[in-house]
């Protein structure tokens, strides 16, 4: 196997000579699990720590090496781990702000060519939810795919009117639609996973995920588990991690989000809201904020309904969350920046 397999292209060649030091290789995070790393390169795949200067230079979560990371690593004869000195540049990223109070990012999986937003046809199907993932999809510079999943549950009629509304969204990708139970749409979505690209599944616990890479992969390699008793999906996966399929693609698997904050999704937002933005360049006002001002395009499209109020209103939500959360961040990261220049004048003082 190649580094080329693994997605190592041009893009990230013109890093190495800055990075690779005397007695390291090339290799990719393949798995993240509370802490410990797996790695993969040309000859195999191996279990892998932080070097310590690596470690304790670490300023963010977001610095961490993540699932589909290229890092510089150091590979030992013995049976002892990689060693991990440093990563190289993310092309493309997925993240999202850390779950509960806290206005941090969290790193879900980067260098990825297409993220595959699964929904389902039953009680996940939500076009707010739907928004959300196009955005931090959208924001970190990756094709949005869209696989409608236990297609089985519904009427064909239903299905149809779903394809139409997931259409009517700003979606660059594909629209799949999918049945676990009867394989309907397998075969179409296997012809479109190319050799040495990186897919990454999103979406709620249990609309499909793991049922779908176990039979992507021919057999059960992974655990699933049976709807609970109120027809929603149970959460089987637990961690991040890479596969690599027998037609060359590359599949990331993640958990289940019940939560997706975002933070700094603004192109992500004029890109999932291509509409909204179009037609906000018509707008009287350059700082319209399209609820109420007098000649505003984007409330003239909604009263002609070009523009649905349902589309209106998760565009006012999302863009309302993202501004505090981002107002958040920069205030969190400028109080870590004070508190870290009085540590240092703290020490420095004390060395006199």
């Amino acid at each position: 196997m190649e580094l080329t397999d693994l997605g190592f292209d041009n893009w990230f060649e013109q890093h190495c000579a800055n990075l690779l030091q005397p007695g390291q290789s090339i290799a990719r995070v393949t798995a993240v699990d509370r802490g410990a790393f797996v790695v993969r390169n040309q000859e195999a795949e191996t279990y892998a720590q932080l070097s310590g200067k690596f470690r304790f230079g670490i300023e963010s979560a977001m610095d961490r090496p993540c699932v589909g990371d290229w890092v510089c690593a150091q590979f030992h004869s013995s049976t002892g781990p990689a060693i991990i000195h440093s990563t190289f540049p993310r092309k493309t990223f997925l993240r999202r702000k850390c779950s509960g109070k806290t206005t941090d990012f969290q790193m879900i999986a980067t260098n990825i060519d297409v993220a595959i937003i699964m929904q389902a046809c039953g009680y996940d199907f939500n076009l707010a939810r739907l928004d959300r993932y196009l955005a931090i999809a959208n924001e970190g510079s990756i094709l949005p795919w869209i696989l409608l999943t236990k297609t089985d549950l519904v009427s064909p009629e239903e299905l149809n009117r779903i394809i139409e509304q997931v259409k009517l969204r700003s979606v660059s990708g594909h629209v799949l639609a999918l049945s676990n139970i009867t394989g309907e749409g397998l075969n179409e979505l296997r012809s479109l996973l190319a050799p040495k690209q990186t897919y990454c599944l999103l979406g709620s616990s249990g609309v499909g995920k793991t049922t779908l890479i176990n039979r992507l992969i021919g057999h059960d390699a992974f655990d699933t588990r049976s709807l609970s008793e109120s027809g929603e999906g149970v959460h089987t996966t637990s961690r991040r991690q890479l596969l690599m399929l027998d037609s060359g693609a590359m599949l990331i698997d993640t958990p289940g989000m019940r939560e997706l904050g975002i933070i700094g999704a603004g192109n992500g937002m004029d890109d999932t809201f291509a509409d909204i933005h179009e037609h906000s360049a018509n707008c009287r006002f350059s700082d319209c904020t399209h609820t109420e001002e007098p000649g505003c395009s984007v409330l003239l499209a909604i009263k002609n309904g070009t523009i649905s109020d349902e589309r209106h209103q998760s565009y006012l939500k999302l863009k309302k969350e993202t501004e505090f959360h981002d107002l958040s961040y920069v205030d969190k990261r400028n109080k870590d920046k004070s508190f870290g220049r009085f540590i240092k004048s703290a020490k420095k003082s004390m060395r006199k």
